[in-house]
This record gives C-alpha cells, structure tokens and sequence, in this order.
C-alpha cells in the first residue's frame, strides 16, 4: 500500500476509535495520571526553591493526562491530527518560568503523556526510574545547606572587619558593598547547614550594625 493509499484510509475512515478500544484508552490514561503523580511526588520531594507552588506541581500532573489524551487522539487518524495541530498552534504560553529544572519537569510531564498514549509504557517507566536517580543524585538540596545573602547595614570601617570575622569558619563571598555617606551597605553570601545562625546574632551585637537580612538564594533573589 502506498503513502497516498494510506492517507486516503485514513481520511475515508474517521472513526476515532477505529485504532484504540475503551479499554486500551482507559489503561493509558490511568497509567498517565499514575505517572504524573509520581512526578508531582519527585517535584515536591526536591524542590529546593524558596515557596513550594502547588498549583505547578498539579500541573505536571494535569499535563501528563492532557498529552496523552492528545497522543490518543491523533494516532487514530490524520483528520485529527491535523485539527488537532491548527487548534493547538493558536495557543501561547506567558507564564514565567524562574527556575530552569522547572522546564525539566514539564518537558518529563509532557513527554511522559506522549509515550503512554502510544502505548510505549515500558519506555515510559525506564525514563522515570533514570530521571529520579539523576535528580536523586545531582540536585539533592540536603547535602550542601542552603544558600543565603546576608544584607548588613553599618557604620565605621573596623566595623566591616568584625563583620566578616563574625561569620567564622562558615563559606562566605562579599557579593557588594555600597557606601551612602556614613552608612555602608554589605552583601554576603553565606552557606548555611540546617538551622546554623549563630553568626547573624553574633552581627547583631556588634556596635554601629543598625540591620541584618538574611535572604535565601536560589539564582534569584527571593524575598
């Protein structure tokens, strides 16, 4: 049969069901929302951000069973691939993504959604197991602590020096140091391990130090 034989099968018979029965469509879906929550449970697992978004993490869900309806649906004839392809080539995205593995997990959720609706689940489970174990292992947030900018505004310049001693044996690098008449401003990023702040009390308590912020980073500055 040739490729135009095919295509003219395929346009001639529109019954959208002729390839894949109730059945089958019912095991696809089931195993999509079963993968997609496992991928909510690794997302929230190693988030290492700042607020945890739920409504992101339901998304990963929710994309995995929408692209494999939409695998279910184009597979079964060129008419509506076709139409499925115009309708959903009008559609923009203008949600933000800040964090890059963010992109990770959508592209896992929607390429995971793909596989089960063509039925290649043991593809599907194989990439699972490989991503959490890379995740796992290169992005676990509880090895190294957290990082943290620590903002300090003071006055005098010994006051600097007993500043950078205060933080002791700990990690830290001088991002900026801003002078406003009297007044300095020093940013420090500062490596911290479970709940370990003695050196922000120690800060405090030194004379001509007016304030003390501390703000986890994450490659941004989050509040």
């Amino acid at each position: 049969m040739s490729v135009k034989d095919m295509i003219k099968k395929s346009i001639l018979n529109s019954d959208t069901y002729s390839t894949y029965d109730v059945g089958n469509i019912a095991i696809a879906l089931f195993i999509a929302l079963l993968l997609g929550i496992l991928i909510y449970l690794v997302y929230r697992r190693f988030y290492a951000g700042v607020i945890f978004s739920k409504s992101f993490a339901v998304t990963l869900i929710g994309m995995c069973v929408l692209t494999c309806m939409v695998t279910l649906a184009i597979s079964t004839n060129v008419v509506i691939s076709l139409g499925m392809v115009g309708a959903l080539s009008i559609v923009r995205f203008r949600t933000a993504v800040k964090d890059p593995l963010d992109l990770l997990y959508l592209f896992w959720s929607i390429t995971t959604g793909i596989t089960a609706g063509a039925g290649m689940y043991a593809l599907t489970l194989a990439a699972a197991v490989i991503m959490i174990i890379m995740i796992a292992i290169f992005y676990s947030k509880s090895s190294n602590g957290k990082i943290y900018i620590a903002v300090i505004h003071y006055e005098g310049v010994e006051t600097g020096d007993e500043i950078l001693r205060a933080f002791g044996k700990k990690k830290y690098f001088i991002k900026s140091k801003t002078m406003r008449g009297n007044v300095t401003e020093l940013a420090v990023e500062v490596n911290v391990k479970g709940d370990d702040f003695f050196f922000e009390e120690k800060i405090r308590n030194i004379d001509n130090v007016k304030d003390v912020t501390l703000i986890q980073y994450n490659g941004e500055y989050n509040a």
